[in-house]
């Protein structure tokens, strides 16, 4: 898939104005969450792992995660007990209790001494929280050449221990990036097109085409998806953009540039693509509200706000530095801001408003997809 990405020169700065990657003293690593309570999870460079309490939006809880963060992919297990990290440069998945931050799981992608694997963004578990999903890419090392390997879906017990091994590997579809369970027990594969996955016997079909669509009048699709965010009502939501053709001819300087989703209800597998605005700027996240689904929020270089039915930009606010990730609170009263640096930002989600800044121990979060639930 076609990838978008932050001009070069705002990378460099954003990476000059860093903070210093250091590791965070652990906080409150015997204090367990409160059932009912709503929270925020995310890593930071170099090691670790926050917990954010969004009641009032305060740190919770710090833990270490043994060796590099990365930072990390992370997901949080159905049963909210577990928050699992692709670590230490891509090589391994490491899973953190919560309420003790204890290392409940470790396993290295790579599965032979002449193999090096690698997972990047697609993680995820089953909805008894009792097996865990990791897309890997082996590459097979000789003495003098390298050669790449068919992506595998493995499938661990999540609850292994260290030192976890595969129950069971298969095949999977390439250029995967991130994927979510379905209540079904189905994957649910974001690659060239939008996969439903049997983790069982490897069988899979097209749930939504996204480069293979057959649109009239429309341009493939640009996707960039490499973080694994969802809300509360269990929409796993993918921003697209394209360009709608006038006339019989495709000529791109008359055409209507549009912004869109594709989104899979993972409670009930229903799927939908849908234009909500026009393209005039580039969001590397959207979320949908869970208090009104037709409300859809954007974040690159400032976080805007849309109304699907309409088409329309509702709002749109200038934030102080460029955040990656989008996320809200359970209510979709709050607006929480992350990727870049190792600030939360926490805004209205009725005015855009700023609310709050939360700056956590350690660097920055760089890619870190942070994660809400409710305990």
């Amino acid at each position: 898939m076609n990838k978008t990405f932050a001009p070069a020169w705002q990378a460099l700065a954003l990476a000059a104005l860093a903070p210093a990657a250091v590791h965070a003293a652990p906080l409150n690593a015997d204090k367990p969450l409160v059932p009912g309570d709503e929270y925020l999870v995310v890593g930071n460079y170099p090691d670790n792992l926050h917990v954010v309490d969004l009641k009032t939006d305060s740190l919770y809880k710090t833990c270490a995660v043994p060796g590099s963060v990365g930072p990390a992919t992370l997901v949080m297990s159905p049963d909210r007990a577990t928050a699992y990290l692709i670590t230490n440069r891509f090589d391994e998945v490491h899973g953190i209790a919560l309420d003790s931050c204890k290392l409940v799981f470790r396993a290295r992608m790579s599965q032979k001494a002449d193999e090096r694997a690698k997972a990047l963004f697609a993680l995820s578990l089953s909805n008894d929280s009792k097996q865990l999903y990791v897309i890997q890419t082996p590459t097979t090392l000789h003495p003098d050449h390298y050669r790449v390997g068919q992506p595998r879906l493995a499938v661990y017990d999540a609850l292994a221990g260290e030192g976890a091994q595969p129950l069971r590997t298969m095949p999977a579809p390439r250029q995967v990036t991130v994927m979510a369970t379905g209540h079904d027990g189905s994957l649910y594969m974001v690659g060239p097109d939008i996969y439903k996955f049997d983790p069982q016997t490897g069988q899979h079909t097209v749930a939504i085409p996204s480069r293979n669509w057959k649109r009239a009048r429309y341009a493939q699709p640009d996707v960039l998806s490499v973080w694994p965010l969802r809300n509360a009502n269990d929409d796993f939501t993918i921003l697209y953009t394209t360009a709608k053709f006038k006339g019989k001819t495709d000529d791109p300087a008359t055409a209507d540039w549009i912004y869109g989703y594709f989104n899979v209800n993972l409670k009930t597998g229903q799927t939908e693509t849908r234009d909500f605005g026009p393209f005039t700027e580039i969001y590397f996240t959207g979320v949908r509200s869970p208090k009104d689904p037709n409300l859809m929020y954007g974040v690159l270089n400032r976080l805007a706000k849309y109304d699907i039915r309409q088409k329309k930009l509702l709002k749109a606010a200038e934030i102080p530095h460029s955040h990656y990730t989008v996320s809200m609170n359970r209510d979709g009263s709050k607006v929480y801001l992350g990727g870049t640096w190792n600030n939360l930002a926490v805004y209205d989600a009725a005015d855009l408003k700023p609310l709050s800044t939360l700056a956590l121990p350690g660097g920055d979060m760089g890619a870190a997809a942070p994660q809400t639930f409710t305990r």
